[in-house]
């Protein structure tokens, strides 16, 4: 009797265990299901019918995409926009008459003008669209969610921009110079290229320039442009041009790239595409100039030019603070220390040496100016905030007119005085 009941006891527990494991095998199954589900709806909406597709030698796809079927019109507030292709009016420049001794001395080893994408020579984009880089389910899926893919991660008072004067970084460190609180309409610079060794996939090293309105208390917004090395987000080491931009400090709104909200009118860069030539220690120095500025005249959007090509732009809609202008300008680099293992991570910033290395070795951002109310550039009048022992950042202003104001910048992170 008693082997009887062990035995309808075992078979009992058996028949509870094998009842479990089917439950969790479906919900599983449930839960895989819906994430592929979420996974190519945002493949879907990010993806645009293509007039025209380009294998780059990188790996990328790029869609050629008609500029009216860009991610960008997918946001509610730009459902029923009329595109732009052209602003009303750029900034003046002022005092730039002048060319110093300086120039001629470096202009041999630093250039713009052969920066390109290794998409170009497979092809290029017809008039009329617009290179998108193909986002692959990989993309999404390194994301610790779909819905946070392409995402800065939020933070109640915190976020990847630096507030310098609270000093609030959270795992974020910067070499940044920034210029006090006022009003600005736009920012203007040329900024060094370099491709910095990233230690984990889920950090970065970028170098941008950032128009910011408001604060955190009162929804943050920001523009950023530059370049970045971020495998997590592209799933490689390359160097590659980037824009963001958010109207609540980062939480809801906003996103990398081409995300709803930018729109894009030139078919030459895309966006998130990789960039080439980088720099080389004691050779030629690359650059990108960004101007990022506020057409008053056409509307009060947000215009971005790289390397003087006309980009695209943010519409004011889009904007609570920066509707009317920016509180402050800021430049420099940004790298996220996660501290794996204990340490300090070894993940360079800029060229990944010390600024006092000066140039052809450490980083730079060179001509650092703000366009003002009257829609001229101004030499920027700036301050810095960094993590001296990891990073640094050495300041200048000059009436060269090749540097104006400038600063190097950057370091390689863990060292001995930063371990």
């Amino acid at each position: 009797m008693a082997e009887v009941k062990l035995s309808f006891g075992f078979v009992v527990v058996l028949y509870v265990l094998m009842a479990a494991r089917l439950c969790y095998t479906d919900n599983n199954r449930s839960s895989s299901s819906h994430e592929n589900v979420e996974v190519q709806k945002l493949l879907n909406s990010l993806n645009k019918p293509a007039v025209k597709s380009i294998k780059s030698p990188d790996g990328d796809i790029m869609d050629c995409v008609r500029i009216s079927d860009q991610p960008a019109f997918d946001h509610p507030l730009l459902k029923n926009h009329t595109i732009k292709m052209r602003p009303i009016y750029h900034p003046n420049p002022v005092d730039d008459n002048k060319v110093s001794s300086m120039v001629n001395a470096t202009a041999d080893r630093h250039s713009s003008s052969s920066i390109t994408q290794l998409w170009h020579s497979n092809g290029k984009c017809p008039k009329g669209t617009i290179p998108i880089r193909r986002t692959k389910k990989e993309d999404i899926l390194r994301a610790s969610s779909v819905d946070s893919y392409g995402k800065k991660k939020s933070f109640i008072g915190k976020s990847s921009f630096i507030d310098v004067e609270l000093g609030v970084t959270d795992g974020h460190e910067y070499a940044v110079a920034s210029t006090k609180t006022g009003q600005f309409y736009g920012s203007k610079s040329a900024i060094n290229l370099w491709n910095p060794k990233v230690q984990q996939s889920n950090e970065f090293s970028l170098t941008q320039t950032w128009v910011v309105g408001g604060t955190y208390n009162t929804s943050l917004n920001t523009i950023e442009a530059g370049w970045q090395v971020y495998p997590f987000l592209y799933g490689d080491n390359k160097t590659r041009l980037f824009i963001y931009w958010t109207s609540d400090g980062y939480q809801k709104t906003g996103c990398y790239n081409l995300c709803s909200g930018f729109i894009q009118t030139n078919n030459k860069y895309a966006i998130g595409g990789s960039l080439s030539p980088t720099s080389k220690t004691d050779g030629t120095q690359q650059e990108l100039t960004i101007l990022i500025w506020k057409d008053n005249a056409g509307g009060g959007d947000w215009w971005m030019q790289l390397n003087g090509e006309t980009i695209g732009y943010w519409p004011s809609s889009l904007f609570t603070h920066l509707r009317n202008s920016a509180s402050v300008i800021q430049w420099g680099g940004e790298i996220i220390n996660t501290r794996s293992q204990g340490r300090h991570t070894t993940t360079q910033m800029g060229s990944g040496q010390f600024p006092k290395l000066w140039y052809r070795k450490a980083s730079y951002i060179r001509k650092i100016e703000t366009v003002d109310q009257s829609n001229a550039l101004r030499t920027a009048e700036v301050y810095t905030f960094h993590e001296e022992n990891c990073y640094d950042i050495l300041t200048n202003i000059t009436t060269d007119s090749f540097w104006g104001t400038h600063f190097f910048y950057g370091g390689p992170g863990r060292n001995p005085n930063c371990p």
